[in-house]
């Protein structure tokens, strides 16, 4: 295995586990004023992502520095491409985090359910957003000769992207309200039960709608699909799996089911993907790929170094925080925001 293919696989990996932590941290904010009735509720619901919500953003920020350093053409195209679908993006996640850390600054119900309102804006549209983009990316956008993108920001909102859009929305919604059936009490967590019920059908549907409608526009061009599809079959049992133990009221199988869906779905569009990393949408000789969109060997071999030092101790340092604040939040408990 060459240490390009080495690093499409590990930047595949990062942004599974951003999928997998930022959604249910963005499913939290997308619920949070509708779980939520009364301050003390919306309280215990944030508090249940308090310590987690900025660690879990350093993947996305790990992955776009991966993806900066192993495949810079990659990097360039995307980021000048879908250059103000990015900086909603930012400006929705910086929304987001000036709420956690203000809405209880002011004792004002009006202050508080702005910023409430905002949170709720900052989970929706980073969702809603990563889901566009990467559709975008597995689908083909218009890419020219010179490896620079040649479409504009409404390329983008097309009919296949804004359904792999709004199937991660109603994902991550699920996977936010078991996750809170999880680590909610005094009812608040039977409340967050019956939610995650609900979407796991609005997210079978999108789901099902999202995979018929990529065969034709991702599935049908892949060179590997057959691996592709293993990863996707998986997601599909873990889904039928996660809407069985909701029905059983397993919220722990049901939280992990949700993880491995997602994980899987990642997984297999970027199996669908390779060798290419952004396929031209205008001529498949103009797709960046792992061999003309990568660094240096000598770069790819200095930070495999690096990734195989650091990495295991950043993953048992998230680890250990999962652990240590593994316990329920009541509405009585001590609040942070």
């Amino acid at each position: 295995m060459g240490l390009n293919t080495l690093w499409f696989i590990l930047i595949a990996v990062l942004f599974s586990g951003f999928f997998f932590l930022e959604g249910f941290d963005y499913g939290v904010g997308m619920l949070l004023p509708f779980l939520g009735k009364r301050d003390e509720e919306r309280r215990a619901i944030l508090n249940t992502i308090g310590p987690f919500w900025d660690g879990n953003e350093v993947w996305m920020i790990t992955a776009g520095g991966a993806l900066f350093a192993s495949f810079p053409q990659w990097y360039a195209t995307l980021f000048s491409g879908f250059y103000l679908a990015l900086v909603l993006l930012l400006l929705a996640l910086i929304f987001r985090g000036v709420g956690f850390e203000f809405r209880s600054q002011i004792e004002d119900e009006g202050w508080r359910n702005t910023w409430d309102w905002l949170i709720w804006l900052g989970s929706l549209l980073p969702a809603l957003l990563w889901g566009v983009a990467i559709a975008n990316i597995v689908r083909g956008v218009p890419i020219d000769e010179h490896m620079n993108y040649a479409g504009g920001f409404f390329n983008l909102l097309n009919p296949y992207a804004l359904v792999g859009g709004i199937t991660f929305v109603v994902l991550f919604a699920m996977h936010g309200a078991t996750y809170l059936a999880l680590k909610l009490s005094n009812g608040l967590e039977k409340q967050a039960a019956r939610v995650a019920n609900r979407l796991w059908v609005a997210t079978l549907v999108m789901a099902v709608l999202f995979l018929l409608y990529s065969y034709p526009e991702v599935f049908s061009k892949a060179q590997y699909f057959g691996i592709a599809a293993v990863f996707l079959a998986i997601a599909v049992v873990a889904l039928l799996a996660d809407g069985y133990f909701l029905k059983q009221g397993d919220m722990l199988k049901a939280f992990w089911a949700g993880a491995v869906t997602i994980i899987g779905v990642t997984a297999g569009f970027f199996a669908s993907l390779y060798p290419n990393v952004m396929p031209s949408s205008l001529d498949p000789k103009y797709s960046l790929t792992i061999s003309n969109a990568s660094a240096s060997p000598y770069t790819l071999k200095v930070m495999t170094i690096v990734a195989l030092v650091l990495v295991p101790v950043v993953l048992v340092y998230q680890a250990w925080t999962y652990y240590t604040f593994r316990q329920r939040i009541s509405v009585k408990d001590k609040m942070t925001y």
